[in-house]
């Protein structure tokens, strides 16, 4: 009873469990983890978040003199020790200082503690660094080692997150660099390899070798296997085919981004094709608008399928070829219930060794509608990797399907279909997330038991964020508790959310590319996105100038009789892309927070005997007079102006509007608290208890220079000095709705 205790307590703190199992064999170990765990519940209560959970693994298996076990848990425990550095620098102090008592200040002065590291700091020590190598990086490109600009920025940040810089050096290579091009795909020869290494990528190059499938690990050749591989590229003529196959029953999201870059990206790489193939196999969940909005993202994200299809274009072959499965002896009617099929470790079906053909009658009548939902299933008779025994390939549902109609009751699953579907396009190269691995045998099994041609299966990880959730059951039900409007609520990550908060397509293609195809998955930070969407809006979207919280300003010696037309440069680095004109009247509009009557220190904004300029006018505006309402807040303020070059430049210049439109702006921070909203150990509560309930604040009546009026629905503009903006389609002739996409990148150096 003991060890299944300290085994559970040991996989709560985020030990695999055969890690878990591996450490309660050493009982020295197992003592003093038992041990950090139980002081750091007195702190942190019964459940420890994970990343604690492996410091505290980290320092019960590396720590040597177990006095110090107590003073160091109690550093993690309040989250003063966090990261691997700091853990490991104190290690190294309380080794070298054995002598009692511990120094606590010089302590915390050589583990960092305290230290923040802003995004900022790793971004220019990871400048620094790049700029130090630039030839280099600029010739030897993606061969360059990408180990010296992490350690350099490591050298000046010492306590940074070592997975924060690497981000920022894939970041800023990327920008430098732009997307690999052939020449970085090729390996550099290195005389030494460790063996793994060279069977890895020996099995890749086989992989994705098109008419080698049997070289594919797991792949069972048959006598067929070699005419069926030759008929395969007569068709194709080599000819490389992928495919993107999502269910039609949801939107896509920011993970499906990658898969269809890397289907619809491979296939162009090759000069192949990749087709479009919904596996609209179970009509209960599927809707028409899924349909429409998975077209509509893959067009948007600038990729046109070489062929739209469907699983049910064919379900009259794959009906005849469940009947010849029968009739090879490899699969039968059984009538265990769902819940008896659930698991990996059910019992054998006590139907599976029925007679071929009281199955063939059977499987008839499930067709002809003789059974109820759940009361029989064709069952194939296999072993998958993961144990799972004699997957369902047809299951009763009398459920119209959006395209057959009634024409059938019985349809097929996925482990059924989806190779069976890729055998009659003749695909070469089936890319899967990698929960699919374990549907590799049945994939190869059934493609060889029925001798048609078999693709190739090639796992890849899946991509996730942070602070996020992407489950369509749970956006659901975030939808129905009124969290977010609908599956385009700009706070989450499905595309068409991506797309109405202003997201460019481009940058997310470019943060996928960044990102890279690899097997294990990749949980991204979302700042790193929205890194993407800056470098491309910067470039891409034109300047306005707009207010949120405005303070009506008049300036008494206005310098002509009427309005005054301003010419602003769209692109203020680049005055070859065009102006706009926005009119400069005697009243204008500022931001209330660039007025204060009683500063602070470094404040360099309008304020008495301060004053600023008015961007693009040429002009100088000095505060004369405040005046208030009854309540004693400031309503107004009287100015008078003179030409910039008239005097001492301002410290600051400001945007301001004049004879605006009004408009509602919508700031959006993230949905969720915590980077996992999904993990229990992080939120004990469930996701739908960590939600931010200041994710969203609406600014009803900001205004914006007239330059935008002729917006359209998703047209993106750069708010200067506020960030980037695109229209939302709630917009109408009346008032005009913006959603902030990101915030300008910050810049200390700005006011």
């Amino acid at each position: 009873m003991a060890a299944l205790d300290s085994l559970s307590l040991f996989t709560s703190l985020g030990l695999s469990e055969q890690k878990a199992r591996e450490t309660l064999k050493n009982s020295a170990l197992s003592a003093q983890l038992r041990e950090a765990a139980t002081q750091a519940q007195q702190t942190l209560g019964s459940t420890i978040d994970k990343a604690t959970g492996i410091l505290l693994y980290g320092l019960a298996s590396r720590l040597r003199d177990t006095r110090r076990l107590s003073f160091l848990v109690s550093y993690i425990a309040s989250k003063k020790i966090h990261t691997e550095p700091q853990l490991s620098a104190a290690l190294e102090y309380v080794r070298s200082h054995p002598l009692d008592p511990i120094d606590t200040v010089d302590f915390e002065r050589e583990c960092g503690v305290g230290v923040i590291v802003t995004p900022e700091q790793i971004e220019e020590a990871v400048e620094a660094a790049i700029n130090r190598h630039r030839p280099q990086l600029l010739v030897e490109r993606y061969h360059f080692n990408m180990g010296l600009l992490m350690g350099e920025a490591r050298a000046v940040l010492k306590w940074a997150d070592g997975k924060m810089i690497k981000n920022e050096v894939d970041m800023q290579v990327l920008h430098l660099l732009g997307p690999k091009m052939e020449a970085d795909l090729e390996k550099k020869f290195k005389v030494a390899k460790a063996r793994l290494e060279e069977t890895d990528r020996r099995t890749a190059k086989d992989v994705m070798e098109n008419g080698e499938n049997y070289k594919t690990p797991g792949y069972v050749v048959t006598p067929h296997t070699m005419n069926l591989l030759k008929q395969h590229l007569e068709i194709t003529g080599g000819q490389v085919r992928t495919r993107f196959p999502p269910e039609p029953n949801g939107i896509l999201h920011i993970g499906h981004a990658k898969a269809i870059n890397f289907n619809f990206g491979y296939a162009k790489a090759n000069n192949g094709i990749c087709f479009l193939r919904f596996d609209d196999t179970n009509p209960e969940k599927e809707e028409a608008k899924f349909f429409t909005a998975i077209c509509d993202m893959v067009a948007w994200l600038g990729y046109t399928p070489y062929k739209v299809t469907y699983a049910s274009d064919y379900f009259d072959q794959l009906y005849a070829w469940a009947v010849e499965l029968i009739r090879r002896g490899l699969a039968y009617v059984c009538h265990q219930r769902g819940e008896e099929l659930k698991g990996h470790n059910t019992l054998p079906s006590p139907w599976r060794d029925r007679p071929m053909e009281e199955s063939l009658l059977l499987f008839e009548a499930m067709r002809k509608g003789k059974f109820s939902e759940g009361e029989a299933t064709l069952r194939m008779k296999l072993v998958m990797e993961d144990g799972k025994m004699d997957p369902v390939a047809y299951r009763v549902k009398y459920t119209p399907h959006h395209r057959t109609g009634d024409k059938w009751c019985i349809y097929p699953t996925y482990d059924y279909t989806h190779c069976l579907c890729d055998s009659i396009e003749h695909i070469t190269h089936s890319l899967c997330t990698k929960e699919f691995q374990a549907r590799r045998s049945s994939y190869f099994w059934l493609c060889n038991a029925l001798d048609v041609y078999c693709p190739v299966q090639w796992e890849y990880g899946r991509l996730n964020l942070h602070y996020a959730v992407v489950s369509k059951r749970k956006i659901l039900q975030l939808v129905a508790t009124g969290a977010v409007r609908d599956w385009d609520d700009p706070r989450l990550f499905t595309l068409t959310a991506l797309r109405r908060r202003g997201f460019p397509p481009e940058a997310i293609n470019n943060f996928c590319a960044r990102v890279g195809v690899t097997v294990a998955q990749t949980t991204m930070e979302p700042h790193l996105l929205e890194a993407c969407v800056r470098d491309v809006l910067n470039d891409t979207a034109p300047r306005a100038m707009a207010v949120l919280e405005s303070l009506r300003v008049i300036i008494t010696n206005f310098p002509a009789a009427k309005s005054l037309d301003i010419q602003v440069p769209n692109f203020p680095a680049d005055e070859t892309k065009g102006f706009h004109q926005v009119p400069f009247a005697p009243i204008v509009f500022i931001e209330r927070t660039d007025f204060k009557e009683e500063p602070e220190p470094g404040f360099k904004r309008l304020a008495w005997g301060q004053p600023v300029g008015l961007r693009h006018t040429g002009y100088v505006i000095e505060l004369q007079h405040v005046v208030k309402g009854p309540s004693g807040c400031v309503e107004s303020l009287e100015v008078t102006c003179r030409r910039a070059d008239a005097g001492e430049k301002p410290k600051a210049f400001i945007h301001w509007v004049s004879q605006p439109l009004m408009c509602e702006v919508r700031l959006y921070e993230r949905l969720f608290q915590h980077k996992n909203p999904e993990d229990p150990t992080e939120v004990p509560g469930g996701f739908l208890s960590d939600l931010n309930l200041a994710s969203l604040h609406v600014v009803d009546a900001a205004l914006v220079d007239c330059s935008v009026a002729l917006a359209k629905p998703f047209d993106k503009f750069q708010f200067e000095r506020l960030g980037y903006f695109s229209m939302d389609p709630d917009s109408h002739q009346g008032k005009l709705v913006f959603n902030r996409t990101v915030t300008l990148k910050e810049d200390p150096g700005k006011v």
